[in-house]
């Protein structure tokens, strides 16, 4: 068994394999290793790495954030990535199809199909408006950098307008308050009174923005374009889009640095509140940005992991991914600061007044600090493509888990011949669920989405599956299984995280989710109670799966009594295990009756040959077609 295992390793984990046909070869596998992780480090790195981090270790303690950080990280995080990768590589299925472990808990994966369709909708539209920001950067002067423009109103104040000759008229009283009270920069009103057109409420969609629009038909053909041989053809991009944003980092990091005032900036995102370690709301932050960072329970760790070969190690791999999602984080954080420093002092304010989150930073702060920079339309170029790269790099695996867990579920070559078709149907779809998005009122509806689509449901959701396979299929049959794939049982640590510390860690999320619950608000505009309480469907709508189809598999099971049916509905299907015949060993070896068919068929041969385990006979032709049924 130790041989097989080792001899696994060397044609699962090692890049540069000298074989590389594909071990399943009816879904296929990754070219090598080297793809598997650079797609999951291009899924789990992505724009809140860059637009939220920061600004969370800024208001919770600067660099004592980071201790509360590192603790979820290491007792949360890699655990629950760990186990989601080898959940998937296992069954070699996709958010659906693991699912065979305790069907009736098929809703899991239900609810990550619905919460990555969420998801992806608004991801991509939040990418367009990184690529209408990149093309709009291609000029010699941005066109957010002056009040001269106009769309400007006359509470507009740009720093730079000072600088611009007669440009700019000269400030009256009016304009002094405003400045002092409240400051309008031209990049606050090219983005809101430009480029989105904002309505005065969520309910009012206005017309469609044509710009944005056509951007968003171009980052769903660049999704399609990169995903339509499945990951034959994203394992190929991600080696530039899950790279190239480092590049752009490093860049951008070594400007920001050179820059006055850059050492304020980064004092401000460093300096350690030891006082805040003691306030529960710095540790449910810290483990929130872990738990979301991550991109656990939106399915597409499983689907990323099940196109890996079978006895690869997952478990080498999750620390790899996690740190350096981790470390992304971190460094992202030196890279914004430094120019939100410069910015302050060339303003004139205190670094709280520029620091931001979200499309805020994105669209309005960093925008209007590139414009201080020389040669900024080059900085601004290169800070929108690193949008890009990050926001593609996730998108790419929302995609293929929905397409893998359709195609999957349907289970017949018919479809999986037609997989291009799928992927381009999926992207027509959110093309045209993403058009509302695009309209006048469309910022609210994205942010609705962020704040209520994939908040407390993929807590839930990670807490069921932890939960149904430690407790309900069994903690021994899992490590069990691992040690079947890894040839090595999950370390100790893992194994009791997986029992006790993830689940409670995940519990203290959601409750700390409830209590620090406040009504979604952008800028000044409230939402109101209807737009709130399509929030919350939004978020139950994943959520209900659930329990909805538990009742359904309920009544559909086997049994006279309900405890019976209870028992049939949760306990392993028959085709649950190792997708391919040669590795279905142990007690997913075939039944009896099969090798006493076998044993008929050829009465010459002796027994032993009949009950080897796959992988020690000498017809390797045998594998070969059990590994293409």
């Amino acid at each position: 068994m130790a041989d097989k295992c080792s001899g696994g390793l060397l044609n699962g984990a090692v890049p540069g394999e000298a074989t590389k046909r594909d071990e399943n070869v009816k879904r296929g596998n990754w070219t090598n290793q080297i793809e598997f992780v650079l797609t999951s480090v291009g899924y789990a790195v992505g724009l809140g790495n860059v637009w939220r981090f920061p600004y969370l270790c800024y208001r919770n303690g600067g660099g004592a954030f980071m201790f509360p950080y590192f603790i979820m990280l290491v007792f949360c995080g890699i655990p629950l990535f760990f186990m989601e990768l080898s959940f998937g590589q296992f069954a070699s299925q996709g958010c659906l199809g693991v699912w065979r472990i305790s069907p009736m808990f098929k809703g899991v994966g239900y609810g990550m199909m619905v919460v990555s369709t969420y998801i992806g909708i608004y991801y991509n539209v939040v990418i367009c408006l990184a690529f209408y920001y990149f093309f709009s950067s291609m000029t010699r002067v941005l066109p957010w950098t002056y009040c001269t423009n106009p769309w400007n109103t006359p509470d507009c104040t740009g720093v730079l307008d000072a600088t611009n000759g007669s440009a700019a008229p000269p400030l009256n009283l009016t304009q002094l308050l405003n400045h002092t009270l409240k400051r309008a920069s031209p990049s606050e009103e090219y983005w809101r009174r430009y480029v989105l057109k904002l309505s005065d409420d969520i309910g009012n969609l206005g017309e469609v923005r044509l710009p944005l629009l056509g951007c968003l038909g171009i980052s769903w053909v660049v999704v399609f374009l990169c995903l339509f041989k499945g990951v034959k053809s994203s394992g190929k991009v991600v080696y530039f889009t899950a790279t190239f944003p480092y590049v752009v980092l490093t860049i951008l990091f070594v400007r920001g640095i050179t820059l006055e005032g850059a050492v304020t900036g980064i004092m401000y995102y460093l300096t350690p509140q030891w006082d805040k370690i003691l306030d529960a709301k710095v540790w449910g932050d810290a483990a929130s940005q872990i738990f979301y960072s991550l991109g656990c329970a939106w399915g597409g760790l499983i689907t990323m992991a099940s196109y890996n070969k079978f006895h690869n190690n997952c478990y080498r791999d999750s620390i790899i991914i996690s740190i350096t999602n981790c470390a992304t984080s971190v460094y992202a954080g030196f890279v914004i600061f430094s120019i939100l420093g410069f910015m302050a002092q060339h303003l004139g304010v205190d670094v709280s007044q520029v620091a931001d989150h979200g499309p805020g930073l994105a669209f309005v702060a960093y925008p209007e600090a590139l414009t201080l920079l020389p040669i900024s339309p080059l900085w601004s170029v290169l800070f929108f493509f690193m949008l890009i790269l990050l926001g593609l790099g996730t998108q790419f695996c929302l995609l293929e888990t929905l397409v893998t867990a359709i195609v999957d579920e349907v289970g017949n070559d018919w479809i999986i011949r037609r997989k291009t078709f799928v992927t381009l149907g999926m992207a027509v779809v959110g093309f045209l669920l993403g058009i509302p998005l695009t309209t006048q009122a469309g910022i609210y509806w994205l942010l609705l989405m962020d704040n209520y689509a994939a908040s407390f449901s993929l807590v839930i959701i990670s807490c069921i599956m932890c939960v149904s396979i430690m407790y309900i299929y069994g903690h021994r049959n899992y490590f069990k299984d691992i040690e079947m794939m890894l040839g090595f049982p999950p370390p100790l640590f893992f194994q009791i995280c997986w029992r006790f510390f993830s689940p409670a860690i995940i519990f203290f999320i959601l409750v700390f989710t409830v209590i620090q619950y406040r009504p979604i608000a952008y800028n000044t505009y409230v939402y109101p109670p209807w737009a709130i309480g399509i929030g919350f469907l939004m978020a139950l709508s994943s959520v209900l799966c659930i329990p909805l189809y538990a009742v359904y598999k309920l009544c559909r099971a086997d049994g006279d009594t309900l405890l019976q049916r209870l028992k049939n509905a949760t306990k392993p299907s028959q085709d649950w295990g190792p997708a391919l015949a040669e590795h279905r060993a142990g007690r997913y070896a075939p039944a009896p009756s099969r090798r006493l068919e076998v044993q008929l068929l050829n009465p010459e041969k002796p027994r032993s040959e009949d009950v080897a385990l796959p992988g020690q006979g000498s017809n390797g032709s045998a594998h070969s077609q059990d590994s293409r049924l």
